[in-house]
C-alpha cells in the first residue's frame, strides 16, 4: 500500500478536512482575525507536541538509518519550523512567551495525545501514519489555494500562510517525507488487518485535523454572540 491508499479510503474525512470552511475562509481572506489568532496560538502548541513525536520515531526505530531519518525533522521543527512560526506569529503582535502560556485547547490536546499514543501503543510504521495527514494535508491545501481561482492574493492578509504551505521547499519535504512513508508500507496489504488497521489511525488522525480547524472557527462564532 501507499499513502494514497491511506487518502483513498478516508475521501469523506479527507475532503472535509482539506476544503474545512476555516481554509476556504482563510484562501479568500475572510476569516476573521480572532478565529487565525487562535490557530497560530494552537498551532505553537501543537509543534511542540509534534516535535516530541519525532523524537519519538527516534526511540521507535529499529534501524541506525531510520533513527537518523528521523532526527533531521527533530532538529528542523526545533531550530527552524519552530522559530519560523515564532517569527511569524511576531507579525501578529505574538510573542513566543504569549503562546508559551496560552492553555491547550480541546481538539489540540486531543489531536496531539493521540498521535504520541499511535506511537507509544504501536510501532514507527503506526507513529508515521497518525503524523501523515498534518504534513501531507497542508501540502495538499497549499497546492489547492494557489490553484484555486476563488482564492484572494494581493489583499489578503492570510497571503503569506498560503505562500508558505504552498511554496517550493514546504512541497518538496513533504513529497520526501511521502517517499519514507511508502517505503514504510510498501510490504503491507491494503486488505490485510494491519492495513485496515493503519486506515483507521490516518482516519482519526484526518478527523483530530477537522477539529483543530473546527475549533478556530468555534472562536468566532462565541465572539460573534
Amino acid at each position: 500500500m501507499t499513502y494514497q491508499d491511506l487518502i483513498d479510503a478516508c475521501q469523506p474525512q479527507w475532503q472535509t478536512y482539506t476544503h474545512h470552511s476555516f481554509v476556504m475562509q482563510l484562501g479568500q481572506g475572510t476569516l476573521p482575525h480572532t478565529c487565525f489568532m487562535h490557530y497560530l496560538k494552537q498551532d505553537f502548541l501543537f509543534l511542540k507536541q509534534y516535535a516530541r513525536a519525532y523524537a519519538l520515531a527516534i526511540y521507535k526505530a529499529r534501524t541506525l538509518a531510520d533513527m537518523r531519518r528521523a532526527l533531521p525533522s527533530v532538529a528542523a521543527l526545533l531550530d527552524h519550523e519552530i522559530a519560523h512560526h515564532v517569527d511569524y506569529c511576531g507579525a501578529w503582535h505574538l510573542t513566543e512567551q504569549d503562546m508559551e502560556q496560552e492553555a491547550e485547547d480541546v481538539a489540540t490536546v486531543a489531536y496531539t495525545r493521540y498521535v504520541l499514543d499511535a506511537g507509544m501503543q504501536g510501532d514507527i510504521v503506526d507513529l508515521y501514519v497518525a503524523l501523515a495527514p498534518c504534513a501531507i494535508g497542508y501540502a495538499a491545501i497549499g497546492n489547492m489555494l494557489i490553484n484555486d481561482t476563488q482564492t484572494v492574493f494581493d489583499t489578503n492578509p492570510y497571503r503569506s500562510w498560503i505562500d508558505l504551505y504552498s511554496g517550493e521547499d514546504y512541497q518538496q519535504g513533504v513529497a520526501a517525507a511521502t517517499v519514507y512513508l511508502n517505503n514504510l508500507l510498501a510490504e503491507i496489504s491494503v486488505h490485510s488487518q494491519r492495513g485496515q488497521q493503519l486506515i483507521q489511525t490516518f482516519k482519526v488522525a484526518t478527523e483530530m485535523e477537522i477539529a483543530f480547524w473546527q475549533q478556530g472557527l468555534n472562536v468566532g462564532v462565541v465572539d460573534s454572540e
